[in-house]
């Protein structure tokens, strides 16, 4: 049974001013609590029904994690999910440092990416496509709220997300610097490069005036059809894949 501390934890967690204060949290739902028992997160507790016990029980002992069974309405009830039958993780949030951009690498920048569902979507999009490195601006949703761990399904423990200053990261590159607009070179005909920067902007506002001065190639998708713009995170994953088929890396046989 929950204590009242533990309630009271778990529900300050959803705020942000919380979160950064502890360095704490949290992660719900059986495959992103799973996802991060197998990663290098350190779980400070798992709150779970007995059945999910039973199945992760193994990893759970091997990793000396403290587990406490509780019965699902608990669970449900400070929850931030709409449906949660099974566990909630309290995590130690991790803190990365700005990267380089390898000699093969695609690096994502996400310029004041404001929904959370956006954001967790384009994490879990760099992870289908092996994106390791995500720079977000300072103004991007914080990668630690719930919403956004929800969205990636797990693959936030498997993409390394950092904020920046984006002028003054992006003053310092020497890669090439694509950034998605509603008018550039046709992303399916645009020879794209070995390695750089893909920045995409905001939701309603698109990238900054600031940023869009560093762009040194604008690409966009075509349109075939009346609707004035794409979502977000599926304008990402339209981009990606077309840098992922026509950059000149190799190819490995499989």
């Amino acid at each position: 049974m929950f204590t009242k501390s533990e309630a009271n934890l778990i529900k300050s967690l959803h705020d942000k001013k919380y979160r950064q204060n502890t360095s704490l949290f949290l992660v719900e739902g059986e495959k992103s609590v799973a996802e991060t028992l197998a990663s290098d997160f350190v779980i400070e507790k798992i709150l779970a029904t007995k059945p999910f016990y039973t199945k992760y029980s193994k990893l759970i002992k091997d990793k000396k994690i403290v587990c406490e069974i509780v019965e699902q309405g608990e669970i449900e009830n400070v929850s931030t999910l709409e449906s949660n039958d099974s566990v909630m993780a309290i995590v130690k949030q991790k803190k990365y440092q700005i990267p380089t951009v390898e000699n093969d690498e695609i690096v994502l920048v996400l310029d004041n990416i404001r929904d959370p569902g956006n954001f967790g979507t384009i994490i879990r999009i760099a992870d289908w496509y092996g994106i390791k490195k995500i720079i977000a601006s300072i103004g991007t949703v914080d990668l630690y709220n719930p919403k956004v761990i929800s969205a990636t399904k797990g693959s936030f423990t498997r993409v390394q997300i950092s904020y920046a200053n984006l002028n003054d990261f992006l003053t310092k590159t020497k890669v090439p610097i694509l950034g998605a607009f509603l008018e550039g070179e046709n992303v399916h005909k645009f020879n794209f490069p070995k390695n750089g920067i893909l920045i995409v902007g905001n939701e309603s506002k698109g990238i900054s005036l600031e940023i869009k001065n560093l762009v040194t190639k604008k690409i966009t998708i075509p349109s075939f059809g009346q609707t004035e713009s794409l979502n977000v995170a599926i304008s990402t994953a339209i981009l990606i894949d077309n840098w992922k088929r026509n950059s000149p890396r190799k190819i490995l046989s499989t």
